[in-house]
Parts: C-alpha cells; sequence; structure tokens
C-alpha cells in the first residue's frame, strides 16, 4: 500500500480509514469561487439571496499530484486559520487583472460607454437624413436588442433568469415608459440637430427634483432647487437662437423627460434582485411589442408605399440594412454598458459620467454634421451642462451622505 501511494498511483482515496484530512486548509483553497458561493451566501443572477451551508473547493493533497474536488461540510473561514501552512501547500493564490487593476477596468467601461453612445447618435442621425421614419427606427432598435438577448440566452452569456407575473406587473410601467421616451427621443433626433435634442434632455434632473417632491412626497433642500436655475436658464437661452429649432422636436425632447423621469419612479417602486443584464432584456422586450403598434399605425401605409423604396433608392439595400442592424446593435450596447458601468461606480463618478457623456455626444455631434450654432446657442448649452454638473455633484453628496448615516 505505501509503494502505492509513493508512486502517485493512488489518490487520497486509497489510503487508510484511519487516515483524517488535514485540520486546516489552504487560503487558496478558501478563495471564495466566482459566481458560485462568496461570504455565506449563493449568488444567484449576480446577488446574495440566501446562506449557504455546502462549500465546494479542492482539498490538499501532500501526496499525490491528483487534486480531486471534495465536498466539505465546515465553513471556509474556519479552514484558514493558518495561512502560512496553507501558502507552502498550494502557493499563493493568484490575483486576476480585473482584481488587480480595477480603476483601469472601469475607466475602460467609461470608454466603450461613451464611444458606443457617441456612435449610435451619430449613426441614428444619418439614417434619419436619408430615412425620417422615426417610429419605426426605434422599433429596430429594440427589435435588434431582443434578438440579442434571446441568443444570448440561448448560449447561456448570461443565463436567463426566471420571471413570474408578480415581476412582470412591476416591469409592464416600467417598459411602457422606456418605450414611450425612446420613441419621442427618436422623434426630436429626427426633427432637430443632435445636440439641440441633448440639450432639451439636460431638463431631465429638473423633471426628477420635481416628480421626487410633488409625487414621491420627498423634500429637495433649497440649494438643489437654485443648481436647478441655470439648467432651466441655459436651455431656454440654447432654444430662443437654435437655428434647427421647431415644435415638433423640441416638445418631443420634452415629452421624452418627463416619460424617463416616470421610468425612473417606477424602477424604484419595482426593485428586484435580478441582475441589471436580465432585467435590461425583459424590459426590452416589452418596450418592443408596445412600440409597434404607433408605428404600424402612424408610419406603416407611407412605409409600404414609398419610404422603404426611397431609402434602398438612395442607399442601396444593402446598407440600408446594414446600418438598420448596427444602430440598433450600438443603441443596445451601449445602454447595457451604461448600466454596467453606473453599477461599478459611486453616486458621484456616476453624475460626472452621466453629464460628461452629454458634453461628449454634443460636442462630437457638431464636429460630425458641421451644424452651425449661434453665440448665444453655444453660450446658453455651457450653461445648462454647469447647471446639470452642479445638480448631480450636490445630490451625489446628499446620497453620499445619507448612505454613510445608515452604516453608521
Amino acid at each position: 500500500m505505501e509503494s502505492r501511494v509513493l508512486s502517485g498511483s493512488t489518490t487520497i482515496h486509497g489510503l487508510p480509514r484511519l487516515r483524517r484530512l488535514p485540520t486546516t486548509l489552504s487560503a487558496a483553497a478558501c478563495t471564495p469561487i466566482v459566481g458560485a458561493v462568496g461570504d455565506g451566501g449563493n449568488l444567484v443572477w449576480g446577488r446574495q439571496l440566501r446562506p449557504a451551508i455546502l462549500l465546494e473547493a479542492p482539498p490538499v493533497n501532500l501526496l499525490s499530484p491528483v487534486i480531486k474536488r471534495e465536498t466539505l461540510l465546515r465553513p471556509c473561514h474556519a479552514a484558514a486559520s493558518s495561512p502560512a501552512e496553507g501558502s507552502d501547500s498550494a502557493g499563493e493564490a493568484k490575483v486576476g487583472f480585473l482584481e488587480k487593476y480595477p480603476a483601469l477596468v472601469t475607466g475602460f467601461f467609461f470608454f466603450m460607454w461613451y464611444f458606443l453612445n457617441v456612435i449610435f447618435n451619430i449613426l441614428n442621425k444619418k439614417i434619419y437624413n436619408y430615412f425620417p421614419y422615426p417610429y419605426f427606427v426605434s422599433v429596430v432598435h429594440l427589435f435588434v436588442g431582443v434578438v440579442y438577448c434571446l441568443v444570448s440566452w440561448a448560449v447561456g452569456l448570461p443565463k436567463r433568469a426566471p420571471i413570474d407575473s408578480n415581476l412582470l406587473k412591476l416591469l409592464i410601467p416600467v417598459a411602457i415608459c422606456h418605450a414611450i421616451g425612446h420613441i419621442t427621443s427618436n422623434v426630436s433626433f429626427a426633427a432637430v440637430a443632435v445636440s439641440f435634442t441633448h440639450t432639451i434632455k439636460a431638463l431631465e434632473p429638473f423633471f426628477n427634483a420635481a416628480a421626487s417632491q410633488f409625487i414621491l412626497g420627498q423634500q429637495i433642500p433649497l440649494s438643489l432647487w437654485l443648481s436647478l436655475a441655470p439648467v432651466v436658464i441655459g436651455v431656454s437661452m440654447a432654444s430662443l437662437t437654435e437655428l434647427s429649432f421647431n415644435w415638433l422636436g423640441f416638445i418631443s425632447a420634452m415629452i421624452s423627460n418627463i416619460s424617463f423621469t416616470y421610468r425612473s419612479i417606477y424602477s424604484k417602486k419595482a426593485m428586484t434582485d435580478m441582475d441589471s443584464t436580465n432585467l435590461y432584456a425583459y424590459i426590452s422586450i416589452v418596450a418592443l411589442i408596445v412600440c409597434i403598434p404607433p408605428a404600424v399605425i402612424l408610419e406603416g401605409p407611407t412605409l409600404v408605399k414609398t419610404g422603404l423604396g426611397d431609402a434602398v433608392a438612395k442607399v442601396g439595400l444593402k446598407k440600408f440594412i446594414s446600418d438598420l442592424f448596427w444602430v440598433g446593435m450600438f443603441y443596445h450596447l451601449y445602454n447595457q454598458i451604461a448600466t454596467n458601468t453606473l453599477e461599478r461606480v459611486a453616486p458621484l463618478t456616476h453624475a460626472v459620467g452621466n453629464v460628461l457623456k452629454r458634453v461628449f455626444v454634443i460636442g462630437f455631434s457638431i464636429l460630425a454634421f458641421g451644424n452651425k450654432i449661434t453665440t448665444q446657442t453655444g453660450i446658453g448649452t455651457v450653461i445648462a451642462i454647469a447647471g446639470v454638473a452642479t445638480y448631480s455633484y450636490i445630490k451625489a453628496q446628499m446620497e453620499e451622505e445619507k448612505r454613510k448615516g445608515k452604516t453608521a
């Protein structure tokens, strides 16, 4: 028996039963398994939901190079009492790139969020220049995203989270507001310059504050209201002299602000343990169903008669289909990356990131399309963005202080 053990042909299971497993395990063996069990909780759809009893980890075998996984019925923190012994037997735990350079990874997420957003806005506006049908294009955005989600679920990246009727009832109002906000944003993009639409959408914090005060009953401090004054003044200045101004674009952008405000309100009521990727996928599916009827009713007859034929005649069938596919992909990916990015950062970083994103989109859209803006429009846009930055900074500080007060 002993010779077989020393030759490595028998694992620890071949030893006499009088021998016992080591009383200590290495620290590496106690490292939480990503996506399985960590800190005493089962990670289901990215959330810790319930305590774990069984912890799966490989036992240390000093006599054989063969290591088999065993199910241990003792907690990991109790087994890691001797780090020195563990480091001798199993070596130091390897630190992955994501854990070693978290700031670099977060920076990459921000870059991809801005990059995809800018490309989406530019490509979207180029499509409207030869195919001015925002309801149909809105449906294409969501349709491509839904197909992407279904394919991802089919291959298990990510695994589809189950949904029941109760959760669906909570998500339907969020999805309806998302659909209305998305359609009206596209109507505005088709009617006026991209930079002007984003300037109008800078008013969204004002609508959020008003809804919080008068609908949710939350008390908004005077300092927060005062910080919104430059936003209103700046948007007013930019609107009065904007060369591409028309009422359809202006009113559509305002409706979009209101819709996204209500989306935020309903999202707070629909808090769930489901991860953001699956949550956004379900919202996209419901929003697509909501967007199809108005597209068919308002643009369907014209599309069949002249719209599709004119677009193909101008750019060709291959480019037309390619543009619609890629604008849908960029729309879905930038929204998904934005959600994943904002989950990685603190509220203040979140606020600054949102403001900088709007600055990037406005700046690059002006360069891409060569839009001429008056001096007053430029000054008004800068004032509005500065107001949004001030508001976001104050609000983020308030949320951080509230969080620290709860944990104290």
